[in-house]
């Protein structure tokens, strides 16, 4: 192989530790952060006082993943909001490289399925490269530990994004589960399934 072949080669590959190194991890602590919500006011997770921990749902309108799990994610808030993990979802995509992702297109959107949850727009995108998410929809539990939010599940919604009907293995919802238990999360990583987040960088 040729000196130049291995150094793309060793950039490549730096490039991508560097990359997954930045991801966040269970047991991580999650940042925080404010952003601006369909109805047009700013969320911050610091908002929700009785909260024990959140779903943050990384997702948005054109994804036919993301589309795939409205339904399940509306259902995610509907089980676990009273319970203290209420769902905040977050649209991580550049509208400038996909215009269905513009905030108008999320208000509709949210309208139309009758979001229960936050729909929150990262302007300019700069929440979700702090998480590392990398698909829509990509799923981080996070739950309240004194002063901090500590990463305790990160990946896939379920094992079937074609059918719900089929799905056998409920990640977010076992992982929930477990922690209003007080027990550890028994699958804590799954590779998220979904379109790559459109970005402009």
């Amino acid at each position: 192989m040729s000196k130049l072949k291995l150094s793309i080669l060793a950039v490549f590959t730096f490039t991508a530790v560097v990359a997954f190194s930045q991801a966040l991890k269970p047991g991580d602590v999650a940042p925080v952060f404010s952003l601006k919500n369909v109805d047009g006011k700013m969320v911050s997770l610091s908002d929700f006082k009785d909260a024990k921990g959140f779903i943050l749902v990384f997702t948005c309108n054109s994804c036919p993943y993301a589309i795939a799990y409205e339904d399940r994610v509306n259902a995610l808030d509907a089980k676990f909001k009273s319970k203290g993990y209420p769902v905040i979802a977050i649209n991580p995509n550049d509208p400038a490289l996909q215009p269905k992702d513009n905030f108008e297109a999320m208000v509709v959107r949210a309208n139309e399925k009758k979001f229960t949850f936050p729909y929150l727009f990262d302007d300019g995108q700069k929440i979700y490269p702090q998480f590392g998410a990398t698909r829509t929809p990509h799923v981080f539990i996070v739950q309240k530990v004194k002063d901090e939010l500590i990463v305790r599940y990160v990946g896939a919604i379920d094992n079937n994004y074609k059918d719900a009907a089929d799905v056998s293995e409920k990640y977010v919802e076992d992982a929930v589960e477990a922690l209003l238990k007080k027990k550890d999360v028994k699958v804590p990583v799954t590779v998220a399934v979904g379109c790559s987040i459109k970005a402009n960088k």
